[in-house]
């Protein structure tokens, strides 16, 4: 059966590191070669590292590795692991003598359901790096989804939130695939329906959260959905980040309420410029449905 995962994509590899106990941990996207990187973050409470650096109009044209992450801000830590693999590998931009690993990261809040005292470190970012292979991407409670839930408010009790990754093949060879992480403050829900498929629940029955947020006081700092779109595309930095914003539209399908002032939500893009016969809004399309599905995927596997 065809890769149905961003790992269809050559030259894409994907690994976890799953702390069980701690209900913690961290996924790592590893393009070795260097793709270009965009970035769009549209929820308010956002944790990343190195967002800047792959900004249009800076130097950095590309990344080595992209790393989510539970933990909060203390799962940043993760992310000098995926740098020492990388420059033992031999990975990073010219620098003179040296070469520097460029690796944006971002990260989910999990404190509040595992162990609040143990975040992924240094050498759990390592060890997902070792752990990652062009295999189909392992999904569900796994990596930076161990202590995800999603579909929050007071009184309420969440479902269990995830990893999922989707892709699409085209006929011309275009592929456009994603990964993310589900940890959001609302539900997930069919996009072609509406119904709520995982979210928060009271007395066993799903709850609206977007009329709870309208009604109640939520908790900031225990959401956030964050992912990385990749595709196998030709594609400028302006264009890959036009891309991330274009895949947010699927976060919005598929998570309501989504890109509150209580959720980070953040997504990369990563392209590894083998395709040449594509345009940006055909990526753009393909992108939002495969977040999309990838966002059900995570709570359905």
């Amino acid at each position: 059966m065809t890769n149905q995962t961003l790992t269809a994509i050559d030259g894409i590899r994907v690994g976890h590191t799953t702390d069980v106990d701690a209900r913690t941990g961290c996924t790592v996207v590893i393009c070795p070669e260097g793709a270009t990187a965009g970035v769009d973050v549209r929820g308010a409470a956002p944790g990343t590292r190195e967002t800047e650096s792959i900004r249009p109009g800076r130097l950095i044209q590309k990344a080595h590795a992209i790393l989510l992450t539970g933990g909060s801000a203390f799962g940043l830590d993760a992310a000098g692991g995926v740098v020492q693999y990388l420059e033992e590998k031999g990975v990073g931009f010219h620098a003179g003598s040296v070469r520097v690993p460029i690796v944006p990261a971002a990260v989910i809040f999990d404190l509040h359901v595992g162990d609040a005292h143990v975040r992924p470190d240094r050498q759990m970012g390592y060890d997902a790096c070792v752990d990652s292979s062009d295999a189909p991407v392992v999904m569900g409670a796994v990596g930076a989804g161990t202590g995800a839930t999603v579909g929050k408010a007071p009184d309420v009790t969440p479902s269990a939130g995830g990893v999922g990754s989707a892709c699409r093949h085209l006929e011309n060879g275009l592929i456009v695939a994603a990964i993310t992480v589900v940890n959001a403050l609302g539900n997930v829900v069919d996009p072609a329906t509406g119904e709520i498929i995982a979210g928060g629940k009271i007395d066993g029955s799903f709850v609206d959260i977007t009329e709870r947020l309208l009604d109640a006081k939520i908790v900031p700092g225990t959401n956030t959905t964050i992912g990385v779109v990749a595709t196998n595309a030709v594609l400028s930095v302006a264009e890959a980040t036009r891309v991330a914003e274009m895949a947010h539209d699927g976060m919005a399908r598929a998570i309501r309420p989504s890109h509150t002032m209580f959720d980070g939500d953040t997504l990369f893009t990563f392209a590894t410029g083998a395709h040449s016969d594509s345009s940006v809004n055909s990526i753009g399309i393909l992108a939002s449905d495969v977040v999309a599905e990838s966002i059900v995927k995570a709570v359905t596997v």
